[in-house]
C-alpha cells in the first residue's frame, strides 16, 4: 500500500515536519511504501479557474502538480500536514489542495468515480503558535473537502497549540506518540491484505484495467498492483476511454516498471494478461496466465470487449481469493 504524505510546511526541519514523520515511519515500520512530498519546495501554480479539467478531468497547468496526480490516484493514504498561517493551512499546501479541483470535477461533473474511492483514507496534523479554541477549525475544514475531492475518508486529525519555536513538537508530551498511534489506526485496516499483481508488457492497458477493477470492488482485501516490463510512457488514451465509458477514471495514471511495484512488498499472486516469459520470480507466489490478446493498436470495440472480460475474470477472481 502507498501512503503519501503531504509537508505543507516551509520548514523542512520543522515541528510540523517532525510530526509527520512520526506518521510515516511509523507506517513504514507496518509495512507500507512511504512518499513524503515537501509542498512548499514544489513549483506548484495556483489553480487559474479556466474550468478546462471540465472536459476530461485533466488539468492543462504543466508544473509538478502532474507528478502528484498520479500518487493521489494511487495512494491509500494521504497524511496532510501544515502549520496554521492565519486560520488556514499554508499557501503552498493550499495550492495544491485547490488543484484537486480536477479530480472534483471527475467525480462531481463528469461522473466518473476514482477506482480508490471507497478504500482511500486521510488524516491531517497541524500545529499553531496560540491557544486559541478555534485555532484548526478553517484548516480542518479545508483538508475535509480536500479528501473528498481526492476520494478519500478522514479518519483522523491531530492538532497541537502553543508549537511556534523549532523543537517544540518533540517537547511536547504525546504529540509524536500520538502521530504514532493514529498511524497504527489508519493504517491497520489496510496492512495484511493479499497483494495481486496485474503484469503485462506495457503495463498501458491490460494490467491498468484489472487494477482498476479490482480495486473499486475489492480494494478492502484486495492490494492490487499492475506493472510492465517494458513501461510505456503512458497508458492508452483508448483504455481510459473506454474505462470512463464505463464510469471509471484512469486519467492520471503512469504505467510502472515490475521492480517498483514490487518495491511495496512481495505479491501473493501474479496475475499475467499475456506474457508470462515476463513474470518475476517470487518465492511462494502463485502465477496465473489470463492469455488476453494485446487491445493496443484495435478500435476502440476491441478495447471495450477486452475491458469487459477483465472485469469478468477479475470478478471470479475477488470470489475465489475471498474462500
Amino acid at each position: 500500500m502507498l501512503v503519501l504524505g503531504l509537508q505543507g510546511s516551509p520548514r523542512r526541519e520543522g515541528n510540523t515536519a517532525h510530526l509527520l514523520s512520526a506518521f510515516m515511519d511509523e507506517v513504514g515500520r507496518l509495512g507500507a511504501e512511504v512518499t513524503t512530498l515537501d509542498v512548499a519546495e514544489m513549483d506548484i501554480h495556483p489553480c487559474r479557474a479556466c474550468n478546462a479539467c471540465q472536459e476530461d478531468g485533466r488539468c492543462i497547468i504543466d508544473d509538478d502538480m502532474q507528478e502528484v496526480y498520479p500518487l493521489l490516484h494511487r495512494a491509500d493514504l494521504v497524511a496532510a500536514a501544515s502549520p496554521i498561517f492565519f486560520y488556514g493551512v499554508t499557501a503552498s499546501l493550499k495550492a495544491l489542495i485547490d488543484r484537486s479541483q480536477a479530480l472534483w470535477n471527475s467525480r462531481y461533473v463528469r461522473d466518473l468515480s476514482d477506482p480508490g474511492r471507497g478504500v482511500r483514507r486521510g488524516v491531517f496534523f497541524s500545529v499553531g503558535a496560540t491557544k486559541g479554541e478555534r485555532l484548526f477549525e478553517g484548516a480542518e475544514l479545508t483538508v475535509t473537502y480536500f479528501f473528498d475531492a481526492v476520494g478519500a475518508e478522514s479518519v483522523g486529525s491531530l492538532g497541537f497549540r502553543k508549537i511556534e519555536h523549532i523543537g517544540d513538537i518533540d517537547e511536547h508530551p504525546t504529540a509524536l506518540k500520538d502521530a504514532q498511534q493514529l498511524a497504527r489506526t489508519a493504517a491497520g485496516p489496510l496492512i495484511g491484505r493479499k497483494r495481486v499483481l496485474f503484469l503485462c508488457r506495457e503495463n498501458a492497458c491490460r494490467s491498468q484495467m484489472a487494477w482498476a477493477f479490482a480495486r473499486k470492488e475489492a480494494g478492502d482485501v484486495i492490494e492490487p498492483v499492475s506493472a510492465g516490463d517494458t513501461p510505456a510512457k503512458t497508458v492508452n488514451p483508448m483504455m481510459v476511454e473506454a474505462m470512463a465509458d464505463a464510469g471509471i477514471d484512469m486519467s492520471y495514471l503512469v504505467p510502472r516498471p515490475i521492480n517498483r511495484a514490487l518495491s511495496g512488498g512481495d505479491p501473493d499472486l501474479i496475475v499475467s494478461m499475456g506474457c508470462m516469459d515476463a513474470c518475476p520470480v517470487v518465492p511462494g507466489a502463485e502465477v496465473l496466465d489470463w492469455n488476453l490478446e494485446d487491445p493496443a493498436g484495435k478500435p476502440l470495440s476491441f478495447m471495450k470487449k477486452t475491458r469487459d472480460e477483465i472485469h469478468r475474470r477479475v470478478g471470479v477472481l475477488v470470489e475465489s481469493l475471498a474462500q
